[in-house]
Parts: C-alpha cells; sequence; structure tokens
C-alpha cells in the first residue's frame, strides 16, 4: 500500500487515445516520477469497448470474454461503485485491471523498467479522456505521481 489516500490498483490501459500501448519514449520528467493510482478517479473503471477497438489484440478470447461481461451502463465497469468511486472487486480483479511488470510485459510487451512511465503515459491519457485535461481527477494524479 502506497498511502492512506493512495492504492496500487490497474489502470486498464485501454483507451481510444492508446490504441497500439508502446512504450513511452523517454520523458525527463516522468524519471522523477513514480506511479501510483489515485484512490476515488476510477477513469480505468471506464471499459466501453467502442473507445477500445484493439482489445482483441492483448486479450485472451476467455479474458475479452470476461472484459465483455464486465462492460455496463454507459460503458463504466459494473463492479465500479459510483458513490463510492472504487472497485467492489479490488481485491480479486481480474488479471487485465492489475498495473503489474509481469501482466504489462505479456500484454504489451512492456519491459519492467519501462512500467513506471507506460503507466503514467497510459494514466494520464485515460483520465484525460474521461474526465477531461484540466479535471480535479488529472490534477490529483499528476499531484500524486509527481508532475
Amino acid at each position: 500500500m502506497i498511502g492512506n489516500n493512495l492504492y496500487p490498483v490497474t489502470c486498464t490501459l485501454f483507451s481510444s487515445s492508446v490504441p497500439n500501448p508502446q512504450p513511452p519514449t523517454p520523458n525527463p520528467q516522468s524519471k522523477m516520477s513514480t506511479w501510483q493510482c489515485v484512490k476515488q478517479c476510477g477513469a480505468c473503471c471506464n471499459l466501453d469497448p467502442a473507445e477500445r477497438p484493439d482489445l482483441e489484440e492483448y486479450l485472451s478470447p476467455p479474458e475479452l470474454e470476461l472484459y465483455l461481461s464486465m462492460v455496463g451502463e454507459g460503458g463504466w465497469c459494473v463492479n465500479f461503485d459510483h458513490t463510492t468511486r472504487e472497485c467492489r472487486i479490488y481485491s480479486n480483479r481480474p488479471r487485465f485491471c492489475r498495473v503489474e511488470s509481469e501482466v504489462f510485459q505479456d500484454m504489451y510487451g512492456v519491459e519492467p523498467e519501462e512500467v513506471n512511465d507506460f503507466a503514467i503515459d497510459c494514466c494520464r491519457q485515460q483520465i484525460e479522456g474521461v474526465y477531461g485535461d484540466r479535471s480535479l481527477e488529472i490534477l490529483r494524479f499528476d499531484k500524486a505521481v509527481g508532475l
């Protein structure tokens, strides 16, 4: 656990702004940044398949079936509690809902030393896509990761 108001969860990294996730280009600013998920953001819980046309490229058929079964009203995950803005199945969430080196290497080909920058870039894109580039969520995320 990273802190009282922060906890490590996944940014699913499946957004239209990242159609084919690639390792990030080196960013001198992010060298001092450390990825962490900001509690009560939930941007990664917006699973709308229309925004993720390449799901089949990195999810196995059983994972794709599970993913699609999790899409609820408005594209939001059925396990996302809109009141608390937290995941109801956090401790048992699927593999594709985890920011972990081995998952990123398997799904996206991201090397362990690139996971931090990759996760920061993808989370920023997802948060901006869901809430906007001037939202409270992006400001909280940037502050939490040290940008």
